[in-house]
């Protein structure tokens, strides 16, 4: 090993030019996840409120299907692109990224244009996945996402390619800010005047035609930008080692984007729509706590990438210590404030919600975890380690449906959480404990361990409080405000540890 993969930087020293880099795509994203929570929360509440736990669970069956397809049919190339643009700009300025995007996006447009197919052609799918639904509403709803899913697909990968530039703000920009504002702005109007599984599911897909457009405005910005557009940028690519990488994580794609939704279609299938409406909500709620989680995963992926493709291993492993104690810090309060509160929270859905507040807890519980391991599947990732990291999701698929097969009908909701968590938990153990034994990536240090402190201390406070004021909407107000106080409070005090001096410094620079 050389001197500089072996020395880690001192916890007085200046931050590293990654960190620093991290950071600042890292407040772009923790913006965009902070509003793409609020405009989810309120999207989710406004079809439930429209169309009650039935209807909602139909449209978003759907959306649970659109998901799941347009993430595999992106063949992993997304992912692929963020690792291999960041390296060939890293190490010969982008030569080859003309030719990687065409690696990409012939490939993925094809994948989407042939499993459309089946949702556009096909009845017998959506009588399937729609039983509730008369068949044909149901053909119509499905075929309705169907025609969308190429573009969909498509724009995917084109902020894959993106995020390989360094751009975190288009994938901010379209995917967390964008769309959901579109989504809104089409839904509020037909929610008053014309509620209906068909047209609430057409406010959801539309935004997709312009997401797609807007991410490859910003490419074509970006490669001018960085020089990547020119004529040196159609030399012939690694397509072996390209396609190498990117199948594993073709698969593991549809086992990491199954998780989130594979519960709501064993629950539509299995019980009834109204549990896979509930579901979705309580997967919202899960899914908007782990959205800061994915804003620093977004800024760390490609800085990881180009310190590895260098042979700066000693500032990769800092950086990925460093963005584990943000998250960690962050995340943490907000989920021991809902498992707190579990109630009051699904209230917000409407009063037939409440009822799914133990799987809430224990989502939240698995949750938890993800968070204490930070970002170490996508350590795996940008190492190279796609086939690993396809291993690691295998095994997490396997039990989360398993355990979903065997305990929904009984369970229901309940037992869509459990299996949920239990893959959640499986998957970011087996992935912590590769990157520590085999790449030698560890995530515990002073300044992690005070990240956990901090939030013990904000679940003592708030086990208090939820024992004097109960699941109510003044408790989960009382319970708020002290846990801003002493998770501040405890912010100010170990400062120098949790690296607050290092964020705020960043976002001092980008300011001025």
């Amino acid at each position: 090993m050389t001197a500089l993969e072996t020395a880690a930087p001192t916890p007085g020293a200046a931050a590293p030019s990654s960190v620093v880099a991290a950071a600042r795509g890292g407040w772009w994203g923790v913006a965009g996840s902070a509003a793409n929570a609020v405009l989810a929360f309120v999207f989710v509440g406004l079809i439930t409120r429209a169309l009650g736990a039935q209807g909602a669970g139909s449209v978003f069956t759907g959306v649970a299907v659109f998901t799941v397809l347009s993430h595999t049919c992106k063949l992993g190339s997304d992912t692929a692109l963020v690792r291999f643009v960041a390296r060939d700009i890293a190490v010969s300025g982008g030569r080859t990224v003309g030719g990687l995007l065409r690696a990409a996006v012939v490939p993925a447009a094809a994948a989407g244009t042939a499993a459309a197919l089946p949702l556009l052609l096909c009845p017998a799918v959506a009588t399937t996945l729609l039983p509730h639904l008369p068949p044909a509403d149901a053909v119509t709803l499905v075929r309705l996402f169907g025609a969308f899913l190429p573009v969909a697909t498509v724009g995917l990968v084109l902020l894959g390619a993106n995020q390989g530039h360094g751009n975190v703000v288009a994938f901010v920009g379209v995917e967390q800010i964008g769309k959901p504002v579109l989504r809104l702005a089409v839904a509020v109007p037909v929610a008053c005047y014309a509620p209906g599984t068909l047209p609430l599911a057409a406010a959801w897909l539309l935004p997709a035609l312009a997401g797609t457009a807007a991410a490859w405005l910003a490419l074509r910005r970006c490669r001018a930008a960085r020089g990547t557009a020119g004529p040196g940028a159609h030399r012939t690519v690694p397509w072996r080692e390209f396609w190498s990488f990117a199948a594993p994580r073709a698969v593991s794609s549809l086992f990491d984007y199954s998780a989130v939704w594979v519960g709501v279609i064993l629950l539509s299938a299995l019980a009834t729509g109204a549990e896979a409406g509930l579901y979705t909500a309580i997967g919202r709620v899960i899914t908007a706590g782990t959205l800061l989680q994915l804003a620093v995963r977004l800024a760390v992926a490609p800085q990881i990438s180009r310190l590895l493709a260098v042979g700066r291993l000693a500032e990769a492993r800092h950086l990925h210590r460093v963005s584990t104690c943000w998250v960690v810090l962050f995340s943490w309060p907000l989920f021991l404030v809902v498992a707190g509160f579990p109630r009051t929270v699904l209230s917000v859905f409407g009063p037939e919600f409440v009822h799914g507040a133990p799987a809430l807890v224990a989502l939240c519980a698995a949750a938890m975890v993800n968070v204490a391991v930070g970002n170490a599947q996508t350590v795996l990732l940008m190492s190279g380690r796609s086939s690993w990291h396809l291993a690691v999701t295998a095994a997490a698929f396997t039990v989360h449906l398993t355990v979903g097969v065997l305990t929904i009908p009984t369970w229901g909701v309940l037992g869509a959480a459990v299996s949920w968590g239990a893959a959640i938990v499986v998957e970011n153990l087996s992935a912590a404990v590769l990157v520590r034994l085999r790449l030698g990536f560890t995530t515990v240090d002073r300044g992690y361990r005070t990240a956990v402190g901090a939030g013990l201390v904000v679940a003592a406070v708030l086990v208090a409080v939820r024992a004097l004021a109960g699941d109510t909407l003044s408790g989960l107000a009382a319970g708020m405000t002290l846990g801003t106080c002493v998770f501040g409070t405890s912010l100010w005090r170990y400062r120098r540890p949790l690296g607050v001096s290092e964020l705020f410094g960043v976002l001092r620079r980008r300011a001025a």
